[in-house]
């Protein structure tokens, strides 16, 4: 099977893009605080893996389009549903006698269900916010992409993230805390949040454009170029570097 730089090339973006969405669902659980200022951020740990998501779906948007991007969207999602899948299982089974006795040096029953067990309402909340929120990035991106006339990889790129994150952020925090904290703290908690992720979005923008360079540069493939309808023009070539 003789597989060209395209081909080798989106597998390698999918392969990564699941691992990232994967590894940020398992080491999620963790908590931790940023502090901007007068402002404190309660952030989950996957917030190290998911901003990897962002890049490589604005590099599928931008190099084979929304159709390849709402893809592995959904490859994401059923790996996703897999690993929890499996997680679940694995908490169930029984441990051996050995493990339970003093001194046993591996992991043990209490601390393995405490990291692994998790909360399936926010895992949950965790699905639902990723399905809407990369729609709505891959909509958004295509969306400036078109009206930009395939100008403005910076806009598109960071604005897309933006509006993404926001609505991302909204979902998971109502759906994981409705009826457990009370209306102002989940806002709060979505203000705080959100201006982190954004910052994120906003400092990832220079890996947008070295991925961009790398893949049209490097590997010699054309970014996707919409017509006025929004449908990619066949064989319209590269976008060139004045325009972005």
């Amino acid at each position: 099977m003789n597989l060209d730089r395209r081909t080798q090339l989106f597998v390698v973006l999918a392969g990564f893009f699941v691992t990232a969405l994967t590894l940020g669902d398992i080491i999620g659980p963790k908590l931790f605080e940023v502090h901007l200022g007068s402002i404190t951020a309660v952030m989950s740990a996957g917030i190290l893996a998911f901003p990897v998501t962002f890049v490589l779906t604005d590099i599928l948007n931008e190099f084979y389009g929304k159709k390849a991007a709402r893809f592995i969207t959904w490859v994401g999602f059923s790996m996703g549903v897999f690993a929890i899948v499996v997680i679940a299982a694995s908490v169930r089974v029984p441990w051996a006698p050995f493990t339970t006795k003093p001194g046993y040096p591996g992991a043990v029953e209490a601390a393995y269900n405490n990291v692994f067990g998790g909360s399936q309402r926010i895992l949950f909340a965790s699905m639902a916010a990723y399905l809407v929120g990369q729609y709505t990035d891959i909509a958004v991106f295509n969306l400036l992409k078109r009206v930009t006339r395939n100008r403005f990889l910076w806009l598109r790129a960071t604005g897309s993230t933006a509006v993404s994150q926001l609505i991302d952020t909204v979902v998971i925090q109502f759906f994981a805390w409705w009826g457990v904290l009370e209306v102002p703290v989940i806002l709060d908690i979505i203000f705080s949040s959100y201006v982190v992720k954004l910052l994120v979005a906003i400092g990832l923008t220079p890996l947008i454009y070295a991925g961009h360079v790398l893949v049209e540069r490097k590997l010699g493939m054309a970014p996707v170029v919409l017509g006025s309808d929004g449908e990619p023009v066949p064989d319209a070539g590269a976008v060139t570097a004045s325009t972005i």
